[in-house]
């Protein structure tokens, strides 16, 4: 597929991220753009894909548009902007009195996704992910990796959908429609590691990151967690006993914090002291 050029004297940078940034139309309000940095040509051509084929699937997330480059060469995605939407983060750290509202409807979109079929031919299991980033990170020993690939194989098997970055920034809505954004990490399998995800961003992370990233104080994340997995799990289980079960999932997205990071990341690696024993 072949980008299609255009100026950036159309848009007004809107934002930034770890991999580019996001710019409005200036004079179109339902147009965004998200342009990744310099030398980064088939990430955003994946991603296009990727987004065409999980839009096709009818998982309730922004129409993808098309595959762009610019004057200056940086290449990036035109997409259809959802207008006057509000991510669940931010709605939860402007209005905290809602909190359980928010984090209720988020675990109802969660296990919307979690129960949607997939063709397994046409993405990624989400253990060969983690099997990958396993073998490429150079902060666990030869023998920490055995045990952390044993306990991933073990892992029971799902044909299911898994967000594969699922923080509550990452769902958006506006009036009554909801949908999630930032899918370039989509792929199947047990929905247990993408929850680990939750917990990671609502519990584990400090108070400075939670302030800087989701726009509310830990005591409110961390409610939100305790809002989202009783209406996820079931209200018949302990906080405790859930907790116990996903701590392993959230510590295995060190993976990916060390990943971009490039350091140990201890606050993280706690939840794997089970598994490494």
């Amino acid at each position: 597929m072949e980008a299609i050029k255009i100026s950036l004297d159309d848009y007004i940078l809107s934002g930034g991220g770890a991999n580019g940034e996001s710019y409005d139309h200036k004079t179109d309000p339902s147009v965004m753009l998200k342009l990744y940095f310099p030398g980064k040509i088939q990430q955003p051509f994946d991603e296009m894909m990727l987004a065409r084929k999980v839009y096709d699937l009818g998982i309730s997330t922004p129409e993808p548009g098309e595959y762009v480059v610019t004057e200056d060469g940086r290449y990036g995605i035109r997409f259809k902007r959802v207008l006057n939407k509000t991510s669940y983060s931010r709605a939860t750290g402007d209005h905290p009195e809602k909190v359980q509202q928010y984090a209720e409807e988020f675990a109802q979109m969660c296990l919307q996704l979690h129960a949607t079929p997939i063709d397994t031919t046409q993405f990624e299991n989400v253990k060969d992910r983690y099997y990958r980033l396993l073998a490429d990170n150079p902060f666990f020993t030869a023998e920490e990796k055995e045990k952390l690939h044993q306990f991933i194989a073990d892992v029971p098997d799902k044909d299911t959908a898994i967000h594969g970055d699922l923080q509550f920034s990452n769902a958006i809505f506006a009036g009554d429609q909801r949908y999630f954004i930032d899918l370039g990490d989509f792929c199947y399998g047990n929905p247990l590691f993408d929850v680990g995800m939750v917990y990671l961003c609502c519990v584990l992370s400090d108070e400075a990151f939670i302030k800087e990233t989701f726009h509310m104080d830990k005591a409110v994340s961390i409610k939100f967690w305790d809002c989202f997995a009783p209406a996820y799990f079931g209200k018949n289980r302990s906080l405790k006993d859930i907790e116990a079960e996903i701590r392993p999932f959230a510590g295995l997205k060190t993976l990916i914090v060390e990943r971009d990071t490039r350091r140990p990341m201890p606050e993280f690696r706690d939840c794997l002291t089970g598994i490494l024993q």
